[in-house]
């Protein structure tokens, strides 16, 4: 009998699961060094770290859902401006956090290096 090994697939869904300390607060940290996305003007691909630091309050981000979504970007073309800020909106959206931070480091293209900050404070 064999296993049959069924690949994972980029999703736009972000999973959670219940924060267990929800009357701390405390910080989540996640980088993913092997971010890719497409250049919208000319195709080729750019690379990135990003970063997400949050203080969740009742909803976590559960890791795999969440590289699954970024992954998703991987054939998408997107400005590093709009890609960092919808990443952010889309955490927001499915977590609802206390603070949240990402942070899109893209690697050098044309000689500029370009790291894109987008921050998220509850009112």
């Amino acid at each position: 009998m064999y296993n049959v090994f069924m690949p994972s697939q980029p999703q736009k869904t972000i999973d959670t699961f219940q924060n267990q300390n929800p009357d701390r607060d405390y910080v989540i940290h996640f980088e993913c060094s092997e971010f890719t996305c497409l250049c919208p003007k000319t195709g080729q691909p750019d690379f990135a770290t990003i970063r997400i630091e949050y203080v969740p309050d009742k909803l976590c981000v559960e890791l795999k859902s969440l590289k699954l979504y970024l992954w998703s970007y991987r054939n998408e073309g997107t400005f590093h401006e709009a890609v960092t800020n919808k990443i952010l909106d889309d955490l927001i959206k499915a977590t609802s956090p206390r603070q949240m931070k990402v942070v899109g480091d893209f690697f050098v293209r044309g000689g500029i290096h370009t790291v894109v900050t987008a921050e998220y404070k509850k009112s």
